[in-house]
C-alpha cells in the first residue's frame, strides 16, 4: 500500500491537514473581520506592515524586497501596493540607482493604520492561539512548529 488513503487516515478526523484546513479558515475569518475596519484586506495588512516594519528598521524596500519578507508573490505584491497607495498608505519613489524599480515608503496615514491594525491583529492572534496554550501547548512550540512547517523544504506531487 501507498500510505494513502483509508489505511493511512480512516477518516478526516485524523487527518492533519483536515484540522489545518479548518483552523486556517476560521482563522482568516476572524482576521478579516478585524480588519475590516481598517479598510484592510489580509494581503493588503501583511504588505503594509511589513512595509511598516522594514521602514521601521530603517530599509526602503523594493517591492520584490517588500514580497521577499512577506512571503508573496512579486505580481500579486505590485497589485496590492498599488491599491495601498491609492489608499493613501503607501509612497512609491523612483531608485535612483535602478530607475525601474520603486521604494516603497510607508505614509503618516500609512503608519497609523498599520500600527492600530497590528495591534488588533495581535489581539485576535493572542485570543485564537490562547486555545492551543490553554490546552497546555506551550506558545513558543507553537511558533516553533508553525515556522518549521513552513520554512520545511517543498516537496513537489510524488516526491519522497
Amino acid at each position: 500500500m501507498s500510505g494513502a488513503g483509508p489505511d493511512r487516515h480512516p477518516g478526516p478526523e485524523t487527518s492533519p491537514g483536515f484540522w489545518l484546513w479548518h483552523a486556517t479558515l476560521r482563522w482568516q475569518r476572524e482576521i478579516a473581520a478585524a480588519l475590516a475596519p481598517f479598510d484592510l484586506t489580509h494581503a493588503q495588512f501583511v504588505l503594509l506592515s511589513c512595509a511598516w516594519w522594514l521602514n521601521e528598521q530603517g530599509h526602503t524596500p523594493n517591492q520584490q524586497a517588500l514580497a521577499a519578507q512577506a512571503g508573496t508573490d512579486v505580481k500579486m505584491t505590485s497589485q496590492v501596493v498599488r491599491k495601498l497607495e491609492a489608499k493613501g498608505f503607501l509612497s512609491r519613489e523612483t531608485d535612483p540607482q535602478d530607475t525601474r524599480a520603486r521604494r516603497l515608503r510607508i505614509t503618516e496615514r500609512g503608519t497609523e493604520a498599520a500600527v492600530a491594525a497590528i495591534a488588533e491583529v495581535e489581539r485576535v492572534d493572542e485570543a485564537f492561539f490562547g486555545a492551543a496554550t490553554a490546552k497546555g501547548t506551550d506558545g513558543r512550540q507553537l511558533v516553533g512548529l508553525l515556522r518549521h512547517l513552513a520554512e520545511a523544504p517543498e516537496r513537489l506531487p510524488g516526491q519522497r
